[in-house]
């Protein structure tokens, strides 16, 4: 690590050091089904007509499932960060490297913890193996070199979009449960760190990559970039079935067309674009 990291990963310690569980910051007691999980701009489907021809509880129900598919990607990216950075710490490593990412591995813990109470306590049915994460993307996550370009760009990646549209979801936190404006505000506060320590390494290994090895970033980011924007913005079939809809698979092809969802999700993506574009790189969705 460069020495001019220091400073930044000491920085990021100190304010990762007023920690709360956010098992005990949340009010899970305000919780429930009868309340909108996301806005309805935000749903996969809104803007179609078969969307407009739903009953209000089925639309309620969908936001429901498609924020429990939000959070199975965080609990997904979550278990692959935390297995390779844990590998990582070992006293080889600077001491102000060492601290701070005990204190993430702390925090993206308790976004684990978070996400599965949220799941648990809101009682509806979730079928074992109803979400799988997007095979390709996987395997790139758990075998890149945890020092290498492509790890600490899948890392920056994976942070960026969930935390945009974090940010969006607490701008509209008046039409949402309450509880996932905390749960959106805890992930926020927490990834902005995250998300600077990440660059940080990326900027770094940016500057030892080959020419070669820079060259072979570029696709491999935007299959990672494409299989993470759809999983994480178009839920599995069978959530739309068990929001009440049949024929899911049906039902996610017409999200997976909605120019009107397209349309929110470029809004969403045009700031991590951006990122990946200060690194010379070509991010193509």
């Amino acid at each position: 690590m460069q020495n001019a990291d220091l400073p930044l990963f000491r920085q990021l310690s100190d304010n990762s050091g007023h920690y709360r569980d956010p098992l005990t910051a949340i009010d899970w007691a305000q919780l429930d089904t009868r309340s909108f999980w996301l806005p309805e701009p935000a749903l996969s489907l809104y803007g179609l007509p078969e969307y407009a021809t739903l009953a209000p509880d089925i639309r309620q129900r969908l936001s429901q499932y498609e924020f429990i598919n939000v959070m199975h990607a965080g609990l997904w990216l979550e278990s692959l960060f935390l297995q390779r950075l844990s590998r990582r710490l070992t006293p080889a490593l600077p001491r102000a490297e060492y601290e701070y990412f005990l204190h993430e591995l702390r925090e993206e813990t308790g976004h684990s913890l978070m996400f599965l109470r949220a799941i648990e306590s809101s009682g509806l049915p979730l079928p074992r193996h109803a979400w799988r994460a997007p095979r390709l993307a996987d395997f790139l996550a758990r075998h890149a070199p945890a020092s290498s370009a492509l790890f600490w760009l899948a890392t920056v990646i994976a942070e960026d979009i969930p935390d945009k549209f974090n940010r969006h979801l607490r701008n509209h936190a008046d039409s949402v449960n309450p509880v996932v404006g905390q749960i959106c505000t805890l992930h926020v506060i927490d990834e902005a760190r995250h998300i600077a320590a990440a660059r940080s390494k990326l900027d770094a290994a940016l500057g030892r990559a080959s020419p070669l090895q820079r060259a072979l970033l570029n696709p491999l980011m935007n299959l990672l970039l494409r299989q993470f924007v759809d999983v994480f913005y178009l839920p599995p079939a069978r959530f739309y079935e068990l929001a009440g809809l049949t024929r899911g698979k049906w039902w996610r092809r017409l999200a997976a067309h909605n120019a009107v969802h397209r349309a929110f999700v470029n809004q969403r993506l045009a700031a991590t674009l951006r990122v990946l574009e200060g690194y010379n790189l070509k991010p193509e969705i």
